[in-house]
């Protein structure tokens, strides 16, 4: 049989092919779609009700509300009340109302597992493919074709191998690494190909840490990133109770035909995007006396345990600068209420910041945005104009360890000046 990607291994299994090869056209049958408030119900709804159809399998749809919560505004009610009502007439199974962001609450509950074909209504879907799923972002009439057949037509890809080898350093995090990605091949580098993380620095990564992996690779332009699944993956679906499944299975045969590119991550500078776009990323040191006077940490990107455990690592027992804000939105109630069991959370308000809700928030601009004027570091995964609230807001990109040390500093610092 010819050597497959795991990308082809998932498309030819949703397929029902034994083999699918790049450029060929396949229909592949959905295991789970996935929308929110925002991107779900106010937009199916009035689709669905025209086509006079609804949905093709209620138990393979998950309905999170995390972008309009908690409601600020008329607006916001609105369309809140239009997911809370459309759930309760489909009688869908699987609906997590304000418990935090898709892309946490998804695998938290169990939902992922290797070997899925799954699709998203929102662009940072990939995500999932840290679980060894293929999973990738849909517009909303494409969602309309998925919710009433179950079935979504594919182009299959050509295979991008980003292979990590040796170890990261401290004080440099996954969300290093993609924002290095990014600004090294730009935000169409993926060109619609798949994108695959290998090597000794991938595998040595937590769960948490590979979901930030795969979902940046959305703002490298790929449509999905994965992640073959292994013993870490086998144990955190034990943890939250879903069977994996043969995970030997789901990665890439040695002669598969892929583009590969190789990096040193022990090599690797903590990294920081410059407005306006992730691709404007350089190593720490290019930004000396750049002052911040909001640091946030938050969205799917940047604000999990493992996020929060680093921010925390920075600031325990120190104070942030006096004329500072700093912000802390957790991913999710459950890694909240992790970070609290742990004392994560305690050191983090000890230094000074403020907790906001385990929602999207700021991210997207909506609960908790930036100010006109601020000049920000943030966790989050995009920095376009506008995109966190004003449109003059100037918006950098950091992990967690770098936004909190910029929060003691006043400005952009390198945070293993701190850790050390």
């Amino acid at each position: 049989m010819t050597a497959q990607t795991l990308a082809q291994k998932l498309l030819a299994a949703a397929a029902g092919r034994d083999a699918v090869h790049p450029g060929e056209i396949v229909t592949c049958k959905v295991d789970l779609a996935m929308f929110h408030d925002s991107s779900g119900p106010r937009r199916l709804q009035p689709m669905l009700q025209e086509l006079g159809t609804g949905l093709w399998d209620r138990s393979k749809v998950v309905l999170v509300m995390d972008h309009y919560v908690p409601e600020a505004d008329d607006e916001s009610r609105r369309i809140v009340r239009i997911a809370r009502d459309w759930a309760r007439e489909q009688r869908l199974p699987h609906v997590y109302d304000s418990v935090g962001i898709c892309h946490v609450v998804l695998p938290e509950h169990g939902h992922l597992r290797p070997g899925m074909f799954c699709v998203g209504g929102d662009s940072h879907s990939p995500t999932g493919g840290a679980f060894g799923a293929y999973m990738f972002g849909v517009g909303s009439t494409e969602m309309l074709g998925v919710v009433t057949s179950g079935e979504i037509w594919m182009r299959v890809p050509e295979t991008l191998m980003m292979c990590w080898h040796g170890r990261l350093a401290p004080g440099v995090m996954a969300k290093d690494m993609m924002l290095y990605l990014i600004g090294r091949y730009g935000m169409n580098g993926g060109r619609y190909q798949a994108v695959e993380f290998c090597g000794e620095a991938v595998s040595a990564l937590s769960m948490r840490e590979r979901m930030t992996l795969s979902n940046l690779s959305a703002e490298l332009g790929a449509q999905a990133g994965l992640i073959a699944p292994d013993a870490v993956t086998q144990a955190y679906l034990q943890e939250v109770g879903a069977p994996a499944g043969d995970i030997g299975h789901w990665r890439s045969d040695a002669q598969a035909s892929a583009q590969w590119h190789e990096f040193d991550a022990g090599t690797l500078a903590p990294q920081v995007a410059a407005p306006h776009s992730p691709a404007n990323a350089a190593a720490v040191d290019a930004y000396p006396d750049t002052p911040v006077q909001i640091a946030y940490i938050g969205a799917c990107t940047g604000a999990k345990l493992d996020d929060l455990r680093a921010a925390a690592e920075v600031l325990r027992g120190r104070r942030i600068a006096p004329q500072v804000r700093l912000l802390v939105a957790p991913a999710s109630q459950r890694e909240q209420a992790a970070a609290q069991a742990e004392g994560v959370l305690d050191d983090l308000l000890a230094a000074g910041a403020s907790l906001l809700p385990t929602s999207c928030g700021a991210c997207s601009g909506y609960g908790g945005s930036i100010p006109a004027g601020a000049t920000v570091i943030a966790t989050t995964a995009r920095n376009f104009k506008g995109r966190m609230g004003s449109a003059d807001a100037q918006v950098y990109l950091a992990s967690p360890y770098t936004v909190a040390a910029s929060a003691l500093a006043g400005r952009i610092a390198d945070p293993r000046k701190v850790l050390s």
